[in-house]
Formats: structure tokens, C-alpha cells, sequence
């Protein structure tokens, strides 16, 4: 466990001058001559303490990254940790000569078939859907030196690294696999998943007439069918005048109705846990979009989504099938979501990882999600 920082005003990130320091293990001495003041070094955290220790940097250096995403906020990461604790924290940190926070690799090492130990981000792979190495965006060549060096240096903790949900527009995937090769590792990246998502446009006729033919009709056919309902549909978005903990469980139970496969994940008291979690802590920082359908005074559709720096992320869902019978609410609901994103002005509706049908038929389009394999060849780990 290290001691913690106190937060650092990002005024001064001179990582475009930086060399990574040539020491070994905690990665802590300086290189030598007039570069002596110019190292970066990174201090390793293996108990949960990480977390508090760094809550005041980690979504600094957050903001400053082009990975800015929910699921790499402090307390995303640190709900996940403490719901599943699936392994040994491993959380790698990279500060400059000043000791500011420019890189964060927030890790975990975890033994996999053949008691192999291996690293992975933590998040993977379940219930989180976008994964990097969290990098100060003028430092991001310097911090993915120093963790590849850093990483040759400790073979003796694991035997492979599988990272994993890293978007197709992550700098991590133009800059990580190359030094991880220039310090002996065979390395793979590979598709695993796609994400849908809709770049909004600015209206939401306008949006509508983007659709297929076909989509757009029966899009129009069901907000008809519903609207003609008049006084016995309304929908709304938790907002401080409801209690966010009954409308949580008014989810929960609506996400159990949808689908047996729901019902057994929710059976789980650890991703219990971690919705109950996650949600009240997003809804603290301002994140958190929990809608409903109610259709004749009963909860018939529900998503929970995050609003995210310009993005609605569509999380999860729920639906009462015997409320829904022949009016998809479900449907309805999601495009009452996307006329509200288009009218706040947020950017992009992400539908996040699967290729489920009724994602394309709203409009995604497939962005895709990578995982980084990488091993060390036997010669290296025994030189």
C-alpha cells in the first residue's frame, strides 16, 4: 500500500518531455544525467485502500483523458471491486517528476486455466462494457512505455495479460501493443464484441426519417398505438422528487419479469450488490438516467441508462410482459429516450455490448470492442 498524493492541479503535465525511469520493480529511480529530473514512475497498490487513497486524483486524471468513461470513474471501478473481488489487486500508477497522477492502470491478477496467473482490467469482463489504461492525454506515449518496461520487469507476478472491452477508438490499442512487442511480448488483439450506437442527429424527425423503411413505419406504428391511449400512459426519469431506492427496486423487479436469464443473473447476491451500488453512486454524481413506462397505473417498461459527458449509455432493462402484451412499451420508452437525448443535445445513444436485433432496428450501428492477449515468450521469462 502506498501513501496517497495530495491532488495536483493539472497546470504543469510535462510528460512530452519525460523518459521513463530506468529502474526496476517499483519503478522508482530516475534516469541518470540531464534527464535525472525528467522520470516517470509508477507505484503499485494491492488492497482496496487504492481506492480512498486516490478517489481525489483518479477522476482528475480522468477528465484529462481521451478515455473518459464511466466505467473507469473511481467509483464505477471501486463497486465492481467490491462486489466481485474476483483476483489480487494489481493497480499501477504513473506519476511524473512532480508526483502528478498521468497514468493509471487499474488492475487485478487472477489464476486462469492451467493456474496460469493472469492480468486483467478491473471490470472484465461481465456488467462493464468499455475498459482502457486511464492515460494523461499528453503523456499517453510515456505512460504505455513505463508499463511495458514496468511489466517485463515483474514477469514473476503473472504469466499472461488478457485486457479486455477495450473500444475501437481507445488510443490505448494505437499505442500499447507495440511497446508491449519492443519489450518481448507476443501480442494479439482481436475483436471480441460490437457495441451499437446512434450518432444523434439534431432533431428527432430527423432521426426518425434515418430509419429503414420498415424500422421507421413500425417505429411510428407503436408510438401511435401507445400515445392513443391518452391518460393512461405516462413515463418519467427518477429525478429528486421520487426515492431512488423503491424506484430501484421497481426496476429490478420489472428487469426479473423480462427474462428468465434476468432473473437467474439478479439470483446472484454479488450483482445485487453491485446495481444497488453503482446506481445510488451515479445518481450522486449526476450520471444516473432510471426511466419508466406506466401504462394504467402499472410499471410496464424500464431502462436504466447513464448520462456520461454528451453520451446516454443504455445499461439495462426491464419490462412486465403481461402489462406489455401488444403495445411495446419497451420499444416506445427507448424512443421516448432518444427524442429526450436529441432535445438535451447529448451526442450519441450507446447501446453498449451485444448485437441483439432491436438495437439495429432504432438506428445502431456497430462500433467494435477488442481484447489485448499478450504472453512472454519462455527465453525472456528465464533470462
Amino acid at each position: 500500500m502506498q501513501q496517497p498524493f495530495a491532488p495536483h492541479s493539472f497546470g504543469r503535465i510535462l510528460c512530452k518531455n519525460l523518459e521513463p525511469a530506468g529502474g526496476v520493480g517499483g519503478y522508482n529511480q530516475q534516469t541518470e544525467g540531464n534527464d535525472k529530473d525528467k522520470a516517470v514512475k509508477i507505484d503499485t497498490y494491492t488492497t482496496s485502500s487504492v481506492f480512498d487513497e486516490l478517489q481525489h486524483e483518479w477522476n482528475d486524471l480522468l477528465s484529462q483523458a481521451y478515455s473518459d468513461r464511466v466505467f473507469l470513474t473511481c467509483e464505477w471501478q471501486s463497486s465492481w471491486w467490491q462486489a466481485y473481488q474476483p483476483g489480487d489487486l494489481w493497480v499501477l500508477a504513473v506519476r511524473n517528476d512532480q508526483g502528478q497522477l498521468v497514468g493509471l492502470a487499474p488492475w487485478f491478477i487472477k489464476p486462469g486455466a492451467d493456474d496460469l496467473r493472469v492480468v486483467h482490467t478491473i471490470g472484465c469482463v461481465d456488467v462493464t462494457d468499455y475498459l482502457e489504461v486511464i492515460a494523461h492525454k499528453d503523456c499517453e506515449a510515456e505512460v504505455f512505455a513505463a508499463l511495458a518496461e514496468f511489466l517485463k520487469a515483474n514477469l514473476a507476478r503473472f504469466d499472461k495479460i488478457d485486457l479486455c472491452n477495450i473500444p475501437q477508438a481507445s488510443t490505448m490499442l494505437q499505442h500499447f501493443p507495440g511497446v508491449l512487442r519492443d519489450q518481448g511480448f507476443t501480442v494479439e488483439v482481436k475483436q471480441q464484441e460490437v457495441c451499437p450506437v446512434i450518432d444523434l442527429p439534431p432533431s428527432f424527425a430527423d432521426y426518425v426519417n434515418g430509419l429503414d423503411k420498415k424500422d421507421r413505419h413500425e417505429l411510428r406504428r407503436k408510438m401511435r398505438k401507445i400515445d392513443g391511449i391518452g391518460e393512461g400512459v405516462e413515463w418519467y426519469i427518477v429525478g429528486e422528487e421520487h426515492d431512488l431506492s423503491s424506484e430501484l427496486e421497481n426496476f429490478l423487479d420489472l428487469m426479473r419479469s423480462a427474462s428468465q436469464e434476468k432473473a437467474e443473473f439478479l439470483g446472484d447476491e454479488r450483482n445485487l450488490q453491485f446495481f444497488r451500488d453503482i446506481t445510488s453512486r451515479a445518481y450522486a454524481a449526476g450520471w444516473l438516467q432510471l426511466a419508466f413506462m406506466i401504462i394504467n397505473n402499472k410499471p410496464a417498461a424500464a431502462y436504466l441508462n447513464f448520462d456520461y459527458h454528451n453520451d446516454i449509455l443504455v445499461y439495462n432493462s426491464g419490462l412486465d410482459l403481461a402489462v406489455a402484451s401488444n403495445l411495446s412499451p419497451g420499444i416506445v420508452l427507448l424512443a421516448y429516450l432518444i427524442r429526450h437525448a436529441i432535445e438535451k443535445g447529448r451526442r450519441r445513444f450507446d447501446f453498449l455490448r451485444g448485437d441483439e436485433e432491436y438495437k439495429y432496428r432504432m438506428g445502431g450501428k456497430d462500433t467494435d470492442v477488442f481484447m489485448l492477449l499478450a504472453t512472454v515468450p519462455e527465453t525472456i521469462q528465464s533470462s
